[in-house]
């Protein structure tokens, strides 16, 4: 699942980032409500974050008016509001403009990650679930994977990668679109780094026995497919 956090108080913008990374979420992080909106209004960017996380004092444009802009672009990405505003007219105004849900500061991390969790619950049957397909399950409470031979515990992009695969089951995936879901903008991963994870998968599903594997499509990408 990949985030985009909008704080422009650099110190905790650092402290929720790694929090977030922690629990195998992929962040990008930015300061300040112009460039938030630079990033939400791009053709390339618009559409690859799950869930937004965003701050109301912001410098340039402040978060209410990101909201509002975004929203009336169609823009229907999950918004949590995590703000030092604790006054209800500002909660209720924040809800009014399109967020889904309203935080204030300071919080405790334990509440920020359930609230993260039940914004994503919105458009993710994978936060809260077990996804099957064969005899393969992906547990997204764990990070397990598991058959009727037995199980590992995926960790940080190689979780990622196997969920993306398998709520797009069926579908190539390009490398540059793994790599636009699962990485950072500042991130130095490349093509081939992408295909060091997929056989690390690969290697874990074959001894597990599993009846789904990650294909190579030629000069195409990657498919999750029935063997």
């Amino acid at each position: 699942m990949r985030l985009l956090l909008i704080e422009d108080e650099k110190t905790l913008s650092k402290v929720i980032s790694t929090l977030l990374k922690q629990n195998n979420y992929t962040v990008d992080s930015v300061f300040d409500g112009k460039e938030a909106l630079q990033l939400l209004n791009s053709n390339e960017t618009s559409n690859i974050y799950d869930g937004i996380i965003l701050d109301l004092i912001l410098p340039k444009i402040n978060g209410i008016e990101v909201l509002n802009q975004i929203r009336k672009n169609g823009n229907k990405t999950p918004v949590l509001i995590l703000s030092a505003k604790s006054e209800i007219d500002d909660k209720v105004k924040g809800l009014d403009s399109g967020a889904n849900d309203y935080l204030t500061k300071p919080f405790d991390s334990k509440e920020l990650l359930a609230r993260i969790r039940v914004l994503l619950r919105q458009t993710s049957i994978a936060t809260n679930s077990v996804i099957k397909i064969a005899n393969l399950s992906l547990d997204s409470s764990s990070c397990r994977i598991s058959t009727p031979k037995g199980c590992y515990n995926l960790v940080g992009k190689e979780y990622q990668i196997l969920l993306l695969f398998m709520n797009n089951y069926n579908c190539i995936l390009s490398a540059e679109k793994i790599m636009e879901k699962i990485w950072e903008f500042d991130s130095e991963a490349n093509i081939n780094t992408v295909w060091t994870y997929i056989s690390y998968i690969r290697r874990k599903l074959e001894a597990l026995e599993s009846k789904v594997q990650i294909f190579t499509k030629r000069n195409l990408g990657y498919i999750l497919e029935k063997l």
